[in-house]
């Protein structure tokens, strides 16, 4: 059964619940594992014509969020940082630069949902002006509405990271028919959605890994994938520690699977080659502040570089793109 699913989903038809369940199921270092995986390769091959894209983002700024978001460090209830700290537009405009001299495909810019929405704006028209004019740039913010996706797009961003996260609206506080609206008002604006199944922990089920996986495909996204939790110390979600990333391989490859051909790219978060190998084409290299670190500039310390990325890609035996993103260009969401 699992190969007839396999083949499904190879020759271009949906996967049901059902399937995809089934797929999930399947045992780690089974013969069915690794067939997983290379279908996932495969069709991750396909859909982005052999090439693999390292995006990059900067997190602007650290502060006790009011979401509370039980995995996060920003989370206040968490009590990880007590000071709140932004980077200078001018250090923003550094790093992204940066970025991109590096060779960054794509260039995030990120920050917490207490961060004001019109200084975003006018720190990322600072960041627009300041690089090449095909430089991808990308938002990853809190929820917004129609009108200020349309500012989003009037500033230069061509598209946003979003997700209805694993535990959403019980793990955190915004309810998941928010996150929602927030994918609809993208959309409306013409802005191409990155999006993926997270955070995941030990804890989670199929059943919401199934449902989490069918909401990244219908939404239509530029890519989609997974990304393990990763446990902030001395927090309450500690205690459930952490998937292998073995787990976190197969999971990429069943999502990948799931989405079918209709999405171009497969992300995993944080980078690493099993996940790559079994296919992931999207990863990130990351500065300043980061949910998954307890130190305010995760450059040097959870935060890869866009070299330390491409190692990776070539450790697993992929091409990577030179230039802005080919995902973000196609425009999906419209």
């Amino acid at each position: 059964m699992v190969k007839k699913t396999v083949k499904k989903a190879l020759k271009g038809h949906s996967l049901n619940s059902e399937e995809i369940s089934l797929l999930f199921r399947v045992p780690l270092f089974s013969y069915e594992w690794s067939l997983i995986q290379s279908a996932s390769r495969q069709m991750c091959e396909k859909t982005s014509n052999g090439f693999a894209e390292v995006h990059a983002q900067v997190g602007l700024d650290i502060a006790r969020c009011s979401r509370n978001c039980k995995f996060c460090s920003f989370a206040a209830n968490n009590k990880v940082f007590n000071e709140t700290i932004e980077l200078t537009v001018e250090e923003v405009v550094r790093r992204s630069l940066e970025f991109e001299n590096d060779g960054a495909n794509a260039i995030y810019l990120m920050t917490t949902a207490r961060y004001p929405f019109e200084k975003f704006i006018e720190v990322a028209q600072d960041v627009r002006k300041s690089l090449k004019q095909d430089t991808i740039l990308v938002a990853n913010i809190d929820d917004f509405s129609e009108k200020q996706a349309f500012q989003l797009n009037d500033a230069g961003f061509s598209g946003i990271y979003h997700a209805l996260r694993m535990g959403e609206g019980k793990d955190t506080t915004i309810p998941p028919e928010k996150r929602l609206h927030t994918f609809k008002a993208a959309k409306a604006a013409g802005l191409a959605i990155g999006t993926c199944v997270e955070p995941i922990g030990p804890e989670h089920s199929i059943d919401e890994l199934v449902e989490k996986t069918i909401i990244t495909r219908e939404i239509n996204p530029v890519f989609s994938g997974a990304m393990r939790r990763i446990p902030i110390p001395d927090t309450k979600m500690a205690r459930y520690g952490a998937i292998s990333e073995a787990k976190m391989a197969h999971i990429v490859a069943v999502v990948r699977l799931s989405t079918g051909f209709e999405v171009p790219g497969n992300c995993t978060h944080e980078p690493n080659v099993i996940g790559i190998a079994a296919g992931a084409n999207v990863i990130w290299a990351e500065s300043g502040s980061n949910p998954r670190d307890i130190e305010s500039d995760t450059k040097g310390k959870r935060g890869m570089t866009v070299q330390q990325c491409r190692e990776l890609f070539q450790e697993a035996e992929w091409k990577f793109l030179v230039g802005p993103s080919k995902l973000f260009n196609l425009k999906k969401s419209n």
